[in-house]
């Protein structure tokens, strides 16, 4: 196990009719004025932006916000949020809604108080020194960005999808979870959020690191309640105590907690990113169709830790031959994915004949020579991984 530091600060609220305490908690770490940051119409639909803010305005915070936010979440907005911001002198961000408000809102946070592109953090130029508060009503278990100190987003004009990492100071003060809120997301939105979270868990799992035995069996556990979780989700959507495990389990399986003392991997979302920025598919089948494919190519280069998650996690008797347990591990994990309705092919995800190689050159352009630590992979290595998607 390696040398570690976790910081974790976040106050999760956890429960049924919970984001009616959102203003009494503003209040609580000092709010004046927030920005409420949301997407489409379920929040307005659904009655919870105004219960947010009849919350909000019962403890006397100011606020003022910015709808619009789009899945695959990108620079546009976020320099909108900034002038707004700046305008309104707004101290506190609040998202509503999945990861891709709370990214946009993040990111935000970061680029108010300082003079120059927000971006520069994103591609390394500078780093976080300062940044407005961010709590969070989540709507949607998937990104783990409730728990996390993490963004990403896309550049309209390059198409780069670039993520960055804040913990200390871009974690949520504090983040609002009432499972009830996802009783009406429909199944595929659920299902994307299942396989982000899963392999948000398995970034971490799949690592060269030796004796990690905790940490190991905190990602088995996570992703096998998951999967039990994830069934009886489909069977019965408004089921509140499996809406709760899932949602409670895709905070663990970003908030760093799974992770401790590993070297990760994240080459699978980084594949992945090239896909969604350049095809704008969702992030969650995306990595549906990368995570088997990138599983594949590890079952011949390294099969070990593949062959341990396909016996722990998916119940593939064990055998002396790693490379066939692995194997079998990723037909399993195919027919869980396609149970829960998600691609597990390019033609799947909708994306014919994908550019193998602007989507190899892009990741290196981006990544560099080398991307992810469980096998590094060259260009030529992502481009047989993609190959395998088809």
């Amino acid at each position: 196990m390696n040398n570690f530091i976790f910081y974790s600060p976040t106050e999760f609220v956890f429960g049924r009719d919970t984001e009616m305490q959102v203003g009494a908690l503003a209040r609580k770490h000092g709010a004046q004025k927030v920005m409420i940051v949301y997407g489409g119409g379920s929040v307005v639909r659904s009655g919870l932006l105004d219960r947010v803010k009849q919350s909000l305005q019962e403890a006397g915070i100011e606020f003022c916000e910015m709808g619009g936010i789009q899945p695959n979440p990108v620079d546009t907005k976020v320099y909108e949020g900034i002038e707004i911001c700046r305008r309104e002198q707004v101290d506190m961000m609040l998202p509503v809604g999945g990861g891709s408000v709370i990214d946009t809102a993040k990111a935000i946070a970061a680029g108010v108080p300082y003079e120059g592109d927000f971006w520069n953090f994103f591609i390394g130029k500078a780093q976080v020194k300062k940044a407005l508060k961010v709590a969070v009503v989540l709507t949607i278990p998937a990104a783990g960005s409730e728990g996390s100190g993490n963004s990403v987003i896309t550049k309209v004009d390059t198409l780069q999808k670039l993520s960055l990492r804040a913990p200390e100071l871009l974690r949520p003060v504090f983040s609002i979870m009432n499972p009830e809120l996802t009783y009406t997301l429909p199944p595929f939105q659920t299902a994307c959020g299942i396989a982000d979270m899963m392999v948000h868990i398995m970034e971490r799992y799949f690592t060269n690191t030796p004796e990690v035995e905790i940490s190991d069996r905190l990602c088995e556990g996570t992703l096998m309640a998951i999967i039990k979780m994830a069934y009886c989700v489909k069977q019965n959507p408004r089921d509140y105590n499996a809406r709760a495990n899932v949602m409670w389990c895709g905070n663990i399986a970003h908030n760093g907690t799974c992770g401790i003392g590993c070297e990760e991997d994240w080459a699978s979302h980084f594949l992945e990113h090239e896909v969604s920025a350049i095809y704008n598919v969702t992030h969650g089948a995306g990595l549906s169709v990368i995570v088997p494919a990138w599983m594949t190519f590890m079952a011949e280069h390294n099969p070990k830790k593949i062959a341990q998650f396909a016996t722990r996690v998916l119940g593939v008797p064990e055998s002396e031959d790693l490379e066939e347990m692995a194997l079998a591990g990723v037909s399993r994990l195919k027919f869980f994915f396609r149970y829960m309705g998600l691609p597990v092919n390019f033609k799947e995800l909708g994306i014919e004949n994908p550019d193998i190689d602007c989507l190899a050159d892009s990741l290196h352009r981006n990544k560099g020579e080398f991307v992810g630590n469980y096998v590094k992979l060259t260009k030529e290595d992502s481009k047989e991984i993609y190959c395998l998607a088809l």
